[in-house]
Order: C-alpha cells, then structure tokens, then sequence
C-alpha cells in the first residue's frame, strides 16, 4: 500500500513538474491587464528576438506572409477589398456584438483609429449575430467611424483561421502580416505593435 501511494505522489510530481515546465517556457503567450479583466494575446515569437519579421511572398495567415485578400459589404453596403488598403497600415479585427472582450477592446481601436495612422476593418462574424440590425445599433452606440464588414458565412474568418473572438492581424502597408493577437489588445500593445510596422 505504502508503495503504491509513493508511486502515486511520484508521477503527481513528475505530471506537475511537466505542466509548469510547459507552461512557463510558453513564449507566444503573454498576459495583458486590460479593461476587459485580462485577455490571452497570442503572437508567434519573432526570430531572434527583437529582429524584423522574415516576410515571404507566400499567401497566408502566419506572421510574415502576404494576408489573404477578401471582399465585403460594409453595413452601408459598399464592397471593401483589403488590397484596397495596400500602402497603408491595416487592423484586421474580427469580432461580435456578443462577445464580451470584444466590447471592451472596440474602444481602444477607435481611439487607436482616431489617433494614428492606420486603417481597421472591422469584421463582424454576421452569422453568428441574432440580426444585422443588431450589428448597425452597436456600431452606432460605441460610435465605430472605421469600416464594419459583414462577413455573413464566415468565409473570411475561415480564411483567417479565426478561434478566438476577438482576433487582429496587424498587416504592413507591403501587405504582410505582423503580427496575431488572439484575444482582446488593450491600446498600449496596439500602439506597440503597430509603432513596428511600417
């Protein structure tokens, strides 16, 4: 009995041991205290540290490669193309009105949107919403000037590999991604990260 109880502890400890390990060498992980009590923001590391991201020509959703283009309506029903915004700075930022930190990061981006030189698109995961009417009240309630598209089968956030909500790709004015958070930004990591990019 006594041994079985050691062995028990043992493999508690080593499963323990494991799980911290894991946990704390997580370098893609980083914990921001923000308005909305806290959100994951998930970026993959940068090679070497503080080094330029590696671009590539490669079409795709990982840091450095050329973001997939799409085509939306706007809730005033105008078509947007994200290669219409190519040679500037753009937030892609999918959201919903029921989600929580995303209510809370939306603030942040129209102050960011307001204040800097950079284009958001907001795109709202429209299948997922009760009606568009709905999307048009929060739109005009957290006074969102930056375009709100209507992506209606979730297309675009198939495309994007969207999990969590909500989720930004920072993209370059070359077309590039930069950078990935999945979760809620506060506005000092967007000013960050967007400070980086050209």
């Amino acid at each position: 009995m006594k041994k079985a109880i050691l062995v028990l502890v043992v493999v508690v400890m080593f499963g323990w041991a494991v799980y911290d390990f894991s946990s704390s060498t997580d370098e893609t992980s980083v914990e921001e205290n923000n308005s909305s009590g806290g959100a994951k923001i998930t970026s993959p590391p940068p090679a070497g540290g503080d080094s330029q991201v590696e671009e590539s020509d490669e079409v795709g959703t990982s840091v450095g490669q050329i973001a997939p283009d799409f085509k939306l309506r706007t809730l005033e029903g105008e078509t947007v193309r994200l290669s219409d915004y190519r040679g500037e700075r753009v937030i892609v930022n999918f959201w919903a009105t029921w989600c929580p930190p995303c209510r809370a990061e939306i603030p942040d981006l129209q102050k960011l949107y307001d204040k800097k030189d950079v284009e958001i698109l907001a795109v709202d995961l429209t299948d997922t919403e009760e009606s568009i009417e709905d999307v048009r009240a929060f739109a005009k309630e957290y006074d969102m000037t930056f375009p709100v598209l209507m992506d209606e089968n979730s297309d675009v956030a198939d495309t994007y590999q969207v999990m969590a909500y909500p989720t930004s790709y920072m993209i370059d004015s070359s077309g590039h991604v930069q950078y990935i958070a999945m979760g809620a930004m506060n506005y000092d990591l967007m000013v960050q990260e967007l400070e980086k990019m050209e």
